[in-house]
Order: structure tokens, then C-alpha cells, then sequence
């Protein structure tokens, strides 16, 4: 009786085959990625409590003083000016982006793992910095509105008629935002690699990071985006250089520069340090920085701003200052 010696495979045929296989699941595996991971607090467990309701504390102030300066504005009618009008836009925009950071973030902080999908986390990349897009707009208008007041007092009515109001307003939100949709558009057909996003949130240029093959478009949206709001930020920042140079040849236009327009070069700066911060860490940061110094800088625009913002309006500006002292005390305040 003869004993078959058992068939192998040829080597090479394996070999092949395996390779096949193998490059079959890599495919699958980029194509079917869905669900993506943020890089959340995981050396903070055992304060995640603690946490989460400085977190919530902080978005319930961002909700009441930005909610609050905004019905003010509304209801009263003598606020209903152009400057007002325009600072309850950057209200209500601090709502809009924080609304896209916040409900997530607190869900994320009674769970251990951190996860988005990846249609999830493009509309929150759009959110949160279409936002940051639309405050610049609306800071350039509100640079505007003052250029035209001070220096053009004679020309500010038909410069800043309800009409052009209206329309400059829409502008400042619908072009940005749209800016903003185009590159995520583009970001959103790319076939990822990788799942995770080095962040507590999720942003278009770290979508592009872990794309199998980013290509030259995304990055050219990107910088191209930049480069426009980086000339808001010079034209903001000219005009409130010219508005000096005026302001200092008479005491009345002095005290209305100091009133009106100082608040609005306080949050220029702040947006703007904010913002370098999260673009410049994002682009160029080390990997070897701490994670909680990455998240506090990455989440500065989301918390400082939306506070102060509304603050130094409800403070500085005296319309608004004895409207809410009128509400609160019950009694008229003369301005």
C-alpha cells in the first residue's frame, strides 16, 4: 500500500494570491471607513465629571449673555442701528459655530471612546469654521460702519441705509459660508487611510491629513481661504489705523472712537490670536506637545470669544448697557 505524498501549493502561486487578498482588504479597508475617532481627554478619566460640568457651565454662560445681548438688540427699537445690528449678527454666529462644538463634545465626555462619523464630522468642520469665516466678515463690516460713521459722518445715512444694511449682512454670511462648503465638498470624495483626528473636533485640513492621497486641490482651497480672511484682518486692522489718525484731530470724535470702535479692535485681536493658534498648530504643530496644551490651544476660539465678545458690547456700549440695567432693575435708565 503506497502513501500519497500531500499536495503543496506552489510558492509563488501563494504568494500572489496572499498579495492579492491583501491588497483586496486594504481597499476595502479605505473605502469602508465610516466612523472616525477624536482625540478626546483620555488621560482625564477620573475627572471626566469634573469636566464636564465646567464644560456645560461654560457653554450655558455662552448661551445666556450671547442669547441675551440678542434679544435685547431685537426688542428694543432704538437699537435698531446699523452698529447694533451688526453685533447681534456676531451673537447670534457665536451660536451657530459654539452649537456645532458643544452638544458633541459634553456627549463625548460621559463616553470613553470619542467617535464621529465621517459625514458627521465634515458638517462639523463646516460649523465650527464657517463661523470663524463669518465673524471675520462681520468684523469687516463693523470696521466699516465705523470708518463711514467717523470719518464720512455726513454720508453715513445713505452709506448705511436699511437696504445696504440688509444686503452687506446676508453677504457676510453667505459667502463665507459657501467658501467654507466648497473645500468640504471636495474634502468629503477623498478615500481615507486613517481614522483618527488629532483633535477634539473634527477639521477639514486633519481630514485631508489622513487621506489616502490628499492632492494639491484641498491644500489650494485651503490656503486660498486663508489668504482672504488674512486681508479682512489687514483691511479690519488699516481701517482702525486711519480711524486714529482721525480720532486724535478732535475730542468728540476721541470719545466716539473710544466708545464704539475700541471694543471692536478688542475682539479683532482676540478672534485673531485664537484662530492663529488653532490654523498654525494644525499645519505645523510637533508631536511632541503635550495633549492638554493641544486641546486648550485648539479650543481657545471656542470659549474665550463667544464670552467676551457679548461682555464687552453689554459692558462698553452705553445704548446697550442701560437697556439690560432697564431690564434688570425694572426702571429707566437715561442714557
Amino acid at each position: 500500500m503506497s502513501l500519497k505524498a500531500p499536495t503543496t501549493p506552489d510558492p509563488q502561486w501563494r504568494t500572489e494570491e496572499e498579495a492579492t487578498v491583501d491588497h483586496v482588504m486594504i481597499m476595502d479597508n479605505t473605502s469602508d471607513i465610516t466612523m472616525l475617532t477624536l482625540s478626546g481627554l483620555s488621560g482625564e478619566t477620573t475627572n471626566r465629571m469634573v469636566i464636564f460640568s465646567l464644560t456645560l457651565l461654560c457653554y450655558l454662560l455662552i448661551l445666556m449673555v450671547n442669547i441675551s445681548l440678542v434679544l435685547t438688540i431685537i426688542l428694543d427699537h432704538n437699537l435698531h442701528q446699523p452698529m447694533y445690528i451688526f453685533v447681534c449678527n456676531l451673537c447670534l454666529n457665536a451660536l451657530y459655530g459654539t452649537a456645532g462644538f458643544y452638544p458633541k463634545f459634553l456627549l463625548d465626555l460621559l463616553y470613553s471612546r470619542h467617535v464621529i462619523s465621517f459625514g458627521g464630522c465634515v458638517v462639523q468642520s463646516l460649523v465650527i469654521y464657517s463661523s470663524v469665516c463669518i465673524e471675520y466678515s462681520i468684523l469687516a463690516l463693523m470696521a466699516y460702519d465705523r470708518y463711514a460713521a467717523i470719518c464720512r459722518p455726513l454720508d453715513y445715512h445713505s452709506l448705511m441705509k436699511k437696504q445696504n444694511v440688509c444686503l452687506l449682512t446676508c453677504f457676510s454670511w453667505i459667502i463665507p459660508y459657501l467658501m467654507v462648503l466648497v473645500a468640504l465638498i471636495k474634502t468629503s470624495t477623498l478615500k481615507l487611510c486613517g481614522s483618527h483626528i488629532d483633535k477634539p473636533y473634527c477639521a477639514s485640513w486633519l481630514i485631508v491629513k489622513i487621506a489616502c492621497s490628499p492632492g494639491l486641490t484641498n491644500a489650494v482651497i485651503g490656503y486660498i481661504t486663508i489668504i482672504v480672511y488674512f486681508f479682512h484682518f489687514v483691511y479690519i486692522f488699516m481701517s482702525y489705523f486711519y480711524l486714529v489718525r482721525t480720532c486724535v484731530k478732535s475730542i468728540e470724535s476721541r470719545e466716539k472712537f473710544m466708545k464704539t470702535c475700541l471694543p471692536h479692535l478688542v475682539i479683532l485681536l482676540n478672534v485673531t490670536v485664537a484662530v492663529l493658534f488653532d490654523v498654525m498648530f494644525m499645519r505645523f504643530g510637533s508631536a511632541d506637545v503635550s495633549p492638554m496644551i493641544k486641546n486648550a490651544l485648539s479650543l481657545e476660539f471656542l470659549i474665550i470669544p463667544p464670552i467676551v465678545n457679548p461682555l464687552i458690547y453689554g459692558i462698553i456700549l452705553t445704548k446697550i448697557r442701560n437697556r439690560i440695567r432697564f431690564i434688570l432693575f425694572h426702571k429707566k435708565v437715561t442714557s
